[in-house]
């Protein structure tokens, strides 16, 4: 079993920073790939970014690509994702999942609230 928490959501203006991070539970977790999704009001949840057992191996929704960057650091059972040049549609509820593929995604975490203001 794998729990996940996220953190560093936040209330941020457009063109803003913020990093999130997404600390696992559990072992293995270097076994884990990890990815973030993100939820906005009225719409339905969507992929963001994933990363696999080796920390170069990244891939990005389109919509994020060069803004977005996600990174993990197995000693700490943590993955991150860089958020940089906030938009207002950026705002959503961002989760971190963890699985053996991206196709397998068994754990989630309650996720953490990122607010763009214009």
């Amino acid at each position: 079993q794998v729990q996940l928490v996220e953190s560093g959501g936040g209330l941020v203006q457009a063109g803003g920073s913020l990093r999130l991070s997404c600390a696992a539970s559990g072992r293995n977790f270097i076994n884990y790939v990890m990815a973030w999704f993100r939820q906005a009001p009225g719409k339905e949840r969507e992929f963001v970014a994933a990363i696999g057992w080796v920390p170069s191996d990244t891939n990005y929704a389109d919509s994020v690509k060069g803004r977005f960057t996600i990174s993990r650091d197995n000693a700490k059972n943590t993955v991150y994702l860089q958020i940089n040049s906030l938009k207002a549609e950026d705002t959503a509820v961002y989760y971190c999942a963890a699985g053996y593929g991206t196709s397998t995604l068994n754990w989630w975490g309650q996720g953490t609230q990122v607010t763009v203001s214009s």
